[in-house]
């Protein structure tokens, strides 16, 4: 297997970052998490603004077109041999000195990282092998005003800790100061009530997931309504489905979130076919 450091392909086993370096010292990088569905990243344009945004976040300059990165993410896939992956595409302010505060002159630090995948599209195979279970996390999510959640870190120990506290549950969901869900530890949630698709709105500290606008576009496009808004745990557990979203499981059916089950899952179940249909039209 092949990574790419810094403008060159190198073997997995040589492929290394500076102890140094910030992103592992610090958090103080940006990541983007990618799908490529027959050797194509899906809905690239979306994935690199997040990127960008996140590089403003933190007032990383890696000054490479998104035709440049678009490239190294191709020449990865290529190197070894993959058309369908995940591809984790990180941008790292770079080494500094060992100060808390940035140095001005960072030359920051591009890494891509792949792993193979099943075949996605209408006769691909689930990367998850059944329905998830979730639990309401006793870790509460970080405030937007103290790290803006449109900001894709390298910092995951919020997440991190709120799967730790779900045990065995297959995702954690993280409330806000104020008691109201924002999502899953590396998920967005959508529960469907009165078949009105629901899912927690971006003024909350919700990461802005790429399959999320996906799936609200393609409801947009079945006629399902939607409404986002504020939501508390017993929305969630009053509603006739529930689903997680995210880049690699796609639409994933919720089967139990802390003592509710739900039997169905028929709006998720449209939307994952719909999802499933255009990755087949534009990939396969």
């Amino acid at each position: 297997m092949y990574s790419h450091v810094d403008g060159e392909l190198v073997a997995a086993e040589d492929a290394t970052v500076s102890v140094r370096d910030r992103g592992f010292q610090y958090g103080d990088a940006a990541v983007e998490t990618l799908r490529a569905y027959g050797g194509q990243v899906f809905a690239w344009a979306a994935h690199a603004k997040r990127l960008q945004a996140t590089c403003n976040a933190l007032g990383i300059d890696h000054g490479l077109s998104e035709r440049d990165l678009r490239g190294r993410v191709h020449a990865t896939l290529a190197a070894n041999d993959l058309t369908d992956a995940r591809v984790r595409l990180t941008v790292s302010r770079g080494t500094h000195s060992g100060s808390l505060t940035p140095d001005g002159d960072a030359d920051p630090t591009v890494v891509v990282v792949t792993d193979p995948l099943p075949r996605g599209g209408v006769d691909g195979e689930r990367v998850w092998s059944e329905p998830a279970t979730a639990v309401t996390a006793a870790v509460e999510r970080v405030a937007d005003d103290a790290l803006p959640s449109v900001a894709k870190t390298h910092n995951y120990l919020n997440g991190v800790l709120a799967r730790i506290d779900a045990g065995d549950a297959d995702e954690a969901v993280l409330l806000d100061a104020d008691g109201r869900v924002t999502g899953g530890a590396a998920s967005n949630v959508f529960f469907v009530d009165d078949d009105t698709l629901h899912t927690p709105s971006l003024d909350l500290p919700v990461n802005p997931g790429i399959t999320r606008w996906a799936v609200l576009e393609l409801a947009d496009d079945l006629g399902v309504p939607v409404e986002e808004g504020h939501y508390r745990p017993r929305d969630l557990r009053s509603a006739d489905e529930v689903f997680l979203t995210n880049t690699t499981w796609e639409v994933r059916p919720v089967a139990a979130y802390d003592d509710t089950t739900y039997t169905t899952c028929k709006v998720g179940a449209r939307l994952a076919r719909a999802l499933a249909e255009e990755v087949e039209a534009r990939h396969y």
